[in-house]
């Protein structure tokens, strides 16, 4: 199963706020709030001991997050789980574990909806000074397979790369804003047997074809990369549901 913390940096302190609205997220996500209602500005402080100013600024992450509507009158209404910010770092640590695997899945269709064609129009677009930028981060990779922190940041600027090469800015930030996702999802994948070596040897097909110019090719090669991943995620889901079966 995926570790919470995987890719985001470990926080050992933090603010009130902040630790009341982990709790919150961790209840709401499981249902285990009574009749679905958040506590408000004024519950807060009666069930946590704390300030009305904690409480408000509690609220004031759960809004950032898209978890909570506040409206006038500062009643909390509990939005839907498809409208949550699902891109914000925090929510990835908050989510129950189950829940991250979930995300990673989905993170990875996206990608494969998305990153296919960006491999094709860098085939047909990429410059000079692109180009050898990949390469020297491809050679990167392979130094650095013994290294998975410093891989991981070498495989999305690797990516990026990629995305700017379409030159699309606002494709560039929504490929920008994932990148704690990315970096969780590679970890999952990096720990399957020689998973780290078979992502190089990907990335260098998936160069060689953009190089050549031949956008099919890179359509593919990009194509098997996210196919593989969506099927490393899945096995990872699936070995979790055994796992806690079997503890019942």
């Amino acid at each position: 199963m995926v570790s919470k913390q995987d890719g985001r940096p470990d926080v050992k302190v933090r603010t009130l706020p902040m630790q009341i609205a982990s709790h919150l997220v961790s209840q709401i996500a499981a249902n285990e709030l009574v009749e679905g209602q958040v506590p408000s500005e004024l519950d807060i402080p009666q069930q946590f001991g704390v300030s009305r100013v904690v409480a408000r600024e509690t609220l004031k992450i759960l809004s950032s997050l898209d978890i909570v509507h506040i409206a006038q009158g500062r009643r909390v209404m509990l939005r839907p789980p498809e409208e949550w910010d699902y891109l914000s770092p925090l929510l990835l640590e908050w989510l129950p574990e189950e829940g991250v695997t979930d995300l990673l899945r989905e993170f990875q269709e996206a990608r494969l909806l998305l990153e296919p064609e960006l491999a094709a129009r860098a085939a047909t677009m990429i410059t000079k000074s692109s180009l050898r930028r990949l390469n020297e981060l491809v050679d990167q990779m392979v130094e650095l397979e013994d290294r998975p922190d410093d891989y991981l940041e070498v495989d999305h600027a690797f990516h990026m790369e990629i995305c700017r090469a379409s030159q699309n800015r606002i494709l560039d930030r929504i490929m920008y804003s994932a990148r704690w996702l990315l970096a969780t999802s590679r970890r999952v994948t990096n720990e399957e047997p020689h998973g780290v070596s078979a992502a190089t040897a990907i990335h260098r097909k998936i160069l060689a074809a953009i190089e050549s110019g031949d956008a099919d090719a890179a359509r593919d090669v990009m194509r098997t990369h996210m196919e593989l991943n969506v099927e490393i995620l899945g096995k990872t889901k699936r070995a979790g549901v055994r796992r806690r079966r079997s503890v019942r």
